[in-house]
């Protein structure tokens, strides 16, 4: 309790223990007050902070209805309606408590410890909750009739043996005296005028350890949901998810994602029910804010995220504007299984291999067959198929005409969708070499989601293949503003970098971005690339060793060192692997030019056109191509063919 001055004052509504241990004879001895005490308490079991609830919505009880929930005779007729009868609700001994209020009283006063609240800060939180809501003339303080208390130890062999209990008497009159007495409660003002949070990837408590998809994919709902809102700067999902099963300390995780608070949680299924316990933490000095555990049905996971997003911003103190509600409750579908196809559908696209892009693709194509009305799906779906095309994993013709074919369907059902907008704009670009479009999608994406980083990502992409290195430099920087542990956006800084001709702080940039994670394969094949184009061909093979890389860039470095032979040994092994699977013809074009082969190199270049692969979007730019190939005819013909010249 605090007073008017501010002075804490520790006060224990729940003396009634079980003092065996400490020199109180015989078994099961409970020290209480009748009108006050818990079930358990009552039957000489194990006590804890639940108990000490139940005891608070007893003296809640009385606040608001001027009576205890149970009265009698004697103590132990007492106790026994405490073990078996239920309280009746406040609002009949006084119409003006408001009903949240009264279902939170009774939530205290549950005879099974486990339907109460379980901590006090749960408890304080749901309290803070319902002040917000309730007008001050509205807060009526009933008559009081004077505390009466019929003091006793029992055990429930019907024995009663009388105890004074007067320290605890003192205690709940002190108790309720001061609360009446606090002033007012105001809003807490917060240090930044936009306050910022991280949401960490769930932990997985499963027994069967099943349930990572989930993990993620709540953590990764909640922070769509929340990057909606004006008024709250959220990291994506790529830089709280760097910090997924690791031990750092939540001060670090602050101070590298630049936020005030961090949203941790856990997750247990067990058969068909989810076990959601979450908290708040405050960063400046470790502490929760607000904390609470959720137990629903699977079938509720969809609702539950509603009340976690309303709970972090109700607690974060976040006016919400407009249509800023709506939004964060809009939920993409409303069938449970469905959704959980559409998490495990994007659990697997984010580790980017082959195998796990093929499964994506089956959990989403799974997910729309459930639910055809399923516009995220649609959109996740084409990305998807854009992630296959854009890891080699399958030609543009195959993969960017399914991506359209979803895309198409996203837009249709949703066409305020930033991830169909941005879909659209990479097949415009990557596929259809429509520049024009591209631009437009891009620029929709990016209005209808500002906060989107993917979208700024594949901008600043798009606009290095335009030739405006500026611009790019510009969304990238976007990008990272909004996803600063991204690897791929910060080893893509370093490819900017490099186009503007600022080579030195590229190569700064991509060991940093090595630094951040020394396995990640992209950050060192990009700096290779930059080493190799600025006359260190050494450390690019050692870069590309690194990254344990197979492909044609390897012949390029070769053809840079004089090492000819060996470019043609790797022309020779990419020629023969394209036998059996993809191998992009452009790489094999640019290995036939970079050993002088022009006529092979364009015969290739064509293929390459004409199966529209994605790395002809940069032809014009490409720093791996040489001058003497830019000056023949036949590639100019090729630039002007594409609208690139």
């Amino acid at each position: 309790m605090i007073d008017r001055e501010g002075n804490v004052r520790i006060m224990d509504f729940g003396i009634a223990r079980s003092l065996k241990e400490k020199g109180i004879t015989g078994a099961g001895v409970m020290i209480g007050t009748p009108e006050y005490m818990s079930p358990e308490q009552a039957e000489a079991k194990e006590v804890d902070q639940r108990s000490d609830i139940y005891s608070l919505g007893v003296i809640l009880y009385e606040m608001v209805t001027g009576s205890v929930p149970f009265e009698g005779d004697t103590a132990l007729s007492i106790a026994m309606k405490h073990k078996s009868e239920v309280p009746k609700n406040p609002k009949e001994y006084n119409s003006q408590v408001p009903d949240d209020l009264s279902k939170l009283i009774l939530k205290c006063l549950e005879k099974n410890k486990e339907n109460r609240y379980q901590s006090a800060r749960e408890m304080n939180s749901e309290l803070e909750n319902i002040e917000k809501g309730m007008p001050t003339t509205d807060r009526v303080i009933p008559e009081r009739k004077p505390l009466t208390s019929k003091e006793i130890t029992v055990t429930f062999g019907l024995k009663k043996l009388l105890v004074p209990a007067l320290l605890f008497i003192g205690v709940v009159i002190i108790g309720i005296a001061i609360w009446q007495l606090l002033p007012e409660k105001e809003t807490a003002t917060l240090i930044s005028d936009k306050p910022s949070i991280a949401i960490l990837p769930f932990i997985d408590l499963s027994p069967q350890k099943d349930q990572a998809y989930f993990c993620d994919g709540l953590a990764d709902e909640l922070i769509n949901r929340l990057t909606k809102i004006e008024n709250l700067r959220v990291p994506a999902r790529t830089s709280s998810f760097s910090f997924k099963e690791k031990e750092v300390d939540i001060q670090e995780i602050g101070e590298k994602l630049d936020v005030e608070n961090v949203l941790e949680g856990s997750i247990r299924k067990s058969g068909n029910r989810l076990r959601v316990s979450v908290q708040l933490i405050k960063v400046d000095d470790g502490y929760p804010i607000w904390s609470e555990r959720f137990e629903r049905s699977v079938e509720d996971s969809l609702a539950l995220q509603d009340e976690i997003s309303l709970a972090i911003i109700d607690n974060l103190k976040i006016e919400l504007l407009g249509k800023e509600k709506i939004e964060l409750v809009k939920s993409p579908t409303q069938n449970s299984e469905a959704y959980d196809l559409f998490l495990k559908g994007r659990f697997f696209r984010s580790k980017r291999t082959e195998e796990s892009l093929k499964r994506a693709v089956e959990y989403l194509e799974q997910a729309i067959k459930i639910d055809p009305s399923y516009a995220f799906a649609h959109a996740e779906l084409a990305i998807a198929y854009s992630n296959l095309v854009g890891w080699h994993f399958l030609s543009s013709k195959e993969g960017f005409a399914k991506a359209r074919e979803a895309t198409l369907k996203a837009l249709e059902l949703d066409g305020e969708l930033a991830e169909a907008h941005n879909a659209l704009a990479d097949i415009k670009w990557s596929f259809e070499w429509d520049w024009e479009g591209a631009e437009k999608e891009f620029l929709r994406a990016i209005e209808l989601n500002p906060r989107y980083p993917t979208a700024r990502l594949w901008y600043a992409e798009f606009k290095l293949d335009m030739e405006q290195f500026d611009e790019a430099l510009k969304e990238i920087e976007q990008a990272k503003r909004l996803d600063p542990l991204s690897l791929i956006i910060n080893a893509t800084v370093s490819i900017v970098l490099y186009y503007r001709g600022e080579h030195e702080e590229a190569v700064k940039q991509a060991k940093r971005t090595i630094e951040l994670d020394p396995n990640f394969r992209p950050a060192h094949i990009y700096l290779a690339r930059i080493y190799n184009l600025i006359g260190l061909h050494e450390e690019a093979l050692k870069e590309l060793k690194l990254a344990n890389y197979k492909g044609a860039y390897i012949g390029y470095v070769y053809a840079n060192m004089g090492r000819i032979s060996e470019t043609r040994r790797v022309l020779e092994d990419l020629i023969r692997q394209s036998q059996y699977s993809y191998v992009p013809n452009y790489d094999i074009a640019l290995l036939y030019f970079h050993i002088g082969d022009k006529d092979n190199g364009f015969a290739f270049l064509k293929k390459s056109y004409e199966e529209r692969e994605t790395q002809m979007t940069s032809l014009r730019v490409d720093p791996d191509i040489e001058k003497s190939v830019r000056s023949d005819q036949r590639f100019k013909a090729m630039l002007k063919k594409m609208n690139l010249e």
